[in-house]
């Protein structure tokens, strides 16, 4: 009987008939499987629970069966309680459909012991096309298995632990962030406080300059609270989105000062900076708005300083750019040290390292701060 495998050509399965070889013994086919250190079986599909008809020396050394233990029988007594039902299902399946099937088991000796089996198993059919057996061969593959769980038990330990390092960091993250924001709240009662304490204290004052140094340093003050409201609502309070703030800033002061016919120019990119450098940032702008209000917008005859201010923030090279520009009347003495205002402002930009030019804007002024600021990332930390 001619042999052929399925999907390969059937002059391979018919070289031994060139050779004139008697089948049996003198097949060489089948003194090389007999011979092979290859544990190899072919079962019989023609017959009852298709069973083994040809196992080698290989497969029961492998097994540790006697051949006669192992003829007529479905090679499923090599599976065990902890043989995966699933791959089984597979090796079932390519049966039926008489297909290839290549697939690791773990199967199990006479003597109970358990292996694993890299099982290859392919139909065999004659020039008709009818099949006529199944070839199987098997590799112990114990060891590469083993491994394999270890590579896995080393991997599962390893995530386990980073799991339980992430969950206690986001742990420590979240009662520190908890801890900052009961701080910034407590730090913004007391701020609202203070501002009480110099609006009562402003009520009864008689001396003008007096009063208006004591509304300077209210302004100052409801800056200061803005960036900690704004710390407060953030979920990131080690950031600072300055954009927002100036936006919330300028609104607020353009309120106060009850100047609706100054109106505002805003073109401000997301800006986000270091919590430690909110508040010095916030003066500085609150100072050089606070100034343009004052003093930038001449009075016309109906009693009305009409004007615009605008600002400016961007971040093009690696540094944080401000500017804060008016259409007003411009500086008299923009280098000098004469008012208290100015002397912050510069303090400020020192403790920033920031740069700071004063620019005749014809008409009005233009004040451009740089300083050093860290790569923006993507998203808020709204």
């Amino acid at each position: 009987m001619d042999w052929k495998r399925t999907r390969e050509p059937a002059d391979a399965w018919r070289m031994t008939d060139d050779l004139h070889a008697e089948h049996g013994k003198g097949d060489p086919f089948a003194a090389a499987i007999r011979a092979t250190r290859m544990s190899m079986i072919i079962t019989d599909p023609r017959q009852q629970d298709n069973p083994i008809v040809f196992a080698n020396d290989a497969f029961l050394r492998l097994t540790g069966y006697e051949r006669d233990e192992v003829m007529g029988k479905n090679c499923r007594f090599l599976q065990g309680p902890k043989t995966d039902k699933a791959a089984v299902d597979k090796v079932r399946a390519a049966i039926e459909d008489r297909a290839d099937i290549a697939v690791d088991l773990l199967n199990y000796r006479k003597d109970g012991s358990s292996f694993w089996n890299a099982l290859y198993i392919s139909p065999v059919s004659n020039d008709k096309g009818e099949l006529q057996f199944f070839f199987a061969s098997q590799l112990d593959v114990s060891d590469r298995k083993s491994s394999e769980h270890r590579v896995k038990a080393d991997k599962d330990r390893f995530e386990k632990a980073v799991q339980e390092r992430t969950s206690e960091l986001e742990a420590a993250l979240e009662a520190q962030t908890t801890l900052l924001h009961e701080v910034d709240h407590r730090v913004k009662n007391n701020l609202q406080m203070i501002s009480s304490l110099i609006i009562m204290q402003s009520r009864t004052m008689k001396d003008e300059s007096t009063k208006q140094s004591l509304s300077t340093m209210l302004a100052r003050i409801e800056a200061l609270s803005t960036v900690h409201r704004r710390l407060y609502q953030s979920k990131d309070v080690s950031r600072f989105d300055v954009s927002d703030f100036a936006r919330d800033l300028v609104s607020d002061l353009l309120t106060a000062s009850g100047r609706s016919e100054i109106k505002s120019t805003l073109d401000l990119e997301p800006i986000v900076i270091s919590a430690e450098k909110a508040t010095p940032v916030a003066l500085m702008v609150n100072e050089l708005v606070t100034n343009a209000l004052k003093h930038a917008f001449k009075e016309k005859p109906d009693g009305t300083r009409a004007g615009r201010i605008g600002i400016k923030m961007s971040q093009p090279d690696g540094h944080f750019n401000i500017e804060v520009s008016d259409d007003g009347v411009g500086m008299a003495d923009a280098s000098g040290d004469a008012s208290f205002g100015m002397r912050l402002i510069k303090s400020l930009a020192r403790q920033l390292r920031a740069d700071i030019e004063w620019r005749d804007a014809g008409p009005g002024t233009k004040v451009i701060i740089s300083m050093p600021n860290e790569p923006q990332q993507k998203g808020n930390v709204s």
